[in-house]
């Protein structure tokens, strides 16, 4: 038995309430994995074997007490800008299209989608599926995979949800279900109004005239919460509130930033700013150039915005420099393109590193990996040993430079300065890692003559993807109570889950 979470638009709260359902089932005994058919986004992850997913899939899993897999996610779409999309397929590139040619290929893609969720749903029994974007978008009805066309297929009972915060709360819920069509107006089960602030029992009117005049029930209103789990996509950047503290981190809006979730936990122990190209980096103690799905394009923009000069000008005061992935390769001498990321071309990279990137084929490298931090400089030296994944076109020569990782059998990763406070790294999910937050934040806050603390702090958790398996695992909550379980605790305490339950099957699947 399955449910099916559709919002009302995008940033409604469909992830998070995924997630809470997964772990809430999990906690119960219920065997359970999280589902999404199609998601639009630049933050992935990379599972056991290589596929590369959205990362909310793999937040999900997690809560759920499973280990991520291409079926939770088949279709990944990584927007590439001018209308044209990266299509991952079964956690594999499949194509580069235009929105026009995506959609011409609505039936081949329903019908990889549908399989996914039966081997899915034949493994766990339970599955808890993610509608995407608002569920009543009438002018794609005849193409929407994620939402409509699903539904149709499955025929799951649904749950929709609002978000109070952006206001409209009634024109959202009753405007979607009036709006559904009339053969998946009846499967809506069940509403959840999201992010409420203040008193939730203050609501208990709008419940009543929410339930009137849309004939479906209320069954919760879920307070706004701050639980540290990682941002589904770019919405969530004009979100970001900056923290106080001695020190200022910034890094690098790029026009196509991917997988900024890496700087996450950071966010929660120190002041950190996306600081879009052009605007002045002088009061920053250290730059982090991420993460692109466009490296050439976003290079461009660095060096005729006058940010490539800001960043050297930073690096000859002392400032350390760290890019990843994309950024790692823009740190170099040059990018050398065949086509594949833009235009044929050799273009100029910050010439921080003495390393050079070359984009020949149109092959992308996703694994999981664990390294050692080589003992070069003041922040690689005391970070030991990391692990994350890589999600990357091109490969880069290293030339002379020294390398940042290492591991056994002569396995490297990026390059580093002489002194330490320039490198770059392949690697996603770095500071994702305890030892890597601690490293760069002691060695900021030593330039201000300052002690680092450490992560004592209640409620920070560095690695909130993998925190979860209960209290087990490799996700260990870093001084506070797993995000997983306590964001479970808040629906529990305002869902009416004894209405939701009946939809899901105690019996694993055989």
């Amino acid at each position: 038995m399955s449910l099916m979470v559709l919002g009302t638009a995008s940033h409604s709260g469909k992830s998070i309430a995924v997630a809470a359902l997964c772990r809430v089932l999990h906690r119960r005994g219920i065997p359970v994995a999280p589902f999404k058919s199609q998601n639009m986004s630049l933050n992935s992850f990379v599972t056991a074997d290589g596929a590369e997913i959205g990362i909310a899939q793999a937040v999900q899993a997690f809560a759920a007490g499973v280990e991520p897999e291409a079926g939770m996610n088949p279709v990944l779409l990584k927007p590439k800008g001018e209308g044209v999309s990266q299509v991952v397929l079964h956690g594999k590139p499949y194509r580069d299209l235009p929105i026009r040619e995506y959609y011409r290929e609505t039936e081949f893609l329903l019908g990889e989608v549908l399989g996914a969720y039966r081997r899915l749903e034949e493994k766990y029994g339970n599955i808890v599926v993610e509608g995407a974007g608002g569920a009543a978008e009438m002018n794609l009805y005849d193409r929407d995979i994620a939402n409509i066309l699903l539904a149709r297929a499955l025929r799951l009972p649904i749950l929709l949800i609002g978000d109070i915060e952006r206001g409209g709360i009634f024109a959202q819920l009753y405007g979607t279900i009036r709006l559904l069509p009339e053969d998946i107006r009846p499967l809506v089960k069940g509403i959840i109004v999201n992010k409420f602030r203040g008193d939730p029992s203050l609501f208990t009117p709008g419940v009543r005239i929410l339930e009137e005049i849309t004939g479906v029930p209320v069954l919760g209103v879920i307070p706004y919460a701050d639980i540290p789990l990682p941002s589904e996509d770019s919405l969530s950047l004009g979100d970001k509130r900056v923290a106080e503290g001695p020190v200022r981190i910034a890094v690098i809006r790029l026009p196509h930033i991917s997988n900024f979730t890496d700087f996450e936990p950071l966010e929660r122990l120190a002041p950190v700013d996306y600081v879009d190209p052009g605007r002045s980096l002088s009061a920053y103690d250290c730059i982090i150039i991420p993460g692109t799905k466009n490296t050439v394009e976003d290079l461009e923009v660095l060096q005729e915005s006058g940010a490539a000069a800001e960043i050297r000008r930073a690096r000859e005061r002392g400032v350390p420099v760290i890019g990843i992935c994309g950024g790692f390769q823009m740190l170099g001498r040059e990018i050398q393109d065949r086509g594949i990321e833009g235009g044929h071309g050799v273009y100029p990279g910050l010439g921080l590193l003495p390393v050079v990137t070359r984009f020949d084929r149109y092959e992308k490298t996703t694994k999981q990996v664990r390294f050692r931090a080589n003992p070069v400089g003041p922040i690689l030296s005391g970070m030991g040993e990391v692990s994350g994944y890589e999600i990357h076109m091109g490969e880069t020569d290293r030339g002379e430079a020294g390398e940042a990782f290492s591991a056994e059998g002569g396995v490297t990763d990026g390059a580093v300065s002489s002194d330490g406070l320039v490198f770059g790294t392949y690697l996603h999910g770095l500071f994702q890692n305890e030892v890597a937050v601690t490293a760069l934040l002691s060695c900021l806050f030593r330039g201000k003559g300052l002690r680092f603390e450490g992560m004592a702090a209640p409620g920070v958790s560095a690695i909130p993807v993998r925190a979860g398996r209960s209290g087990e695992g490799d996700g260990a909550a870093m001084g506070g109570a797993d995000p997983y379980d306590r964001l479970a605790d808040l629906f529990e305490a305002h869902l009416d889950m004894e209405k939701i339950l009946p939809f899901f099957s105690r019996t694993p699947a055989s």
